[in-house]
């Protein structure tokens, strides 16, 4: 199996320091019972919730038959037309241009995306809207496996 592209959607250095609130958080709310056990559970919190971050973080690929977005996937002879949808343009297609049967991949920290048109007859979704740090990559990397699939 080749993999022509791949990129996990963790989360961005600043939602880590902004979770470091998490520390005095914690050590207000223990405060009142045990001073100790809020410095000691305070840290701890802050260890599970980046871990859970990282852990629960979706990996899209393009591998040799096939497109991979989280959980799902399409075979690459499925794959329409592909468009590379920047901030604004984002906005607009999970909002008001959005369609409720369509396959959305979004992280708030990432605000580019490609929009990937299904031409599978038997799939409800029409499109898939999924956000990458590289959207020009992906798109090369979809256009080839359609290109690839078609022979």
């Amino acid at each position: 199996m080749t993999v022509y592209y791949k990129e996990r959607l963790l989360p961005t250095p600043w939602l880590y320091i902004i979770l470091l609130l998490i520390l005095p958080a914690v050590g207000l709310l223990f405060m009142p019972l045990n001073i100790t056990l809020g410095l000691v559970l305070g840290p701890v919190i802050y260890v599970l919730v980046v871990a859970f971050l990282i852990l629960t973080s979706p990996r899209v690929a393009v591998e040799d038959e096939e497109f991979i977005a989280g959980r799902a996937n399409i075979p690459a002879r499925f794959i329409g037309e592909v468009e590379t949808l920047n901030s604004d343009e984002l906005t607009l297609a999970i909002g008001i241009h959005g369609d409720a049967r369509a396959y959305l991949l979004i992280r708030g920290w990432i605000h580019q995306a490609v929009k990937v048109h299904n031409t599978d007859p038997t799939d409800p979704a029409p499109f898939w809207i999924v956000t990458t740090r590289t959207p020009e990559e992906l798109r090369k990397a979809l256009e080839a496996a359609k290109a690839r699939a078609k022979g």
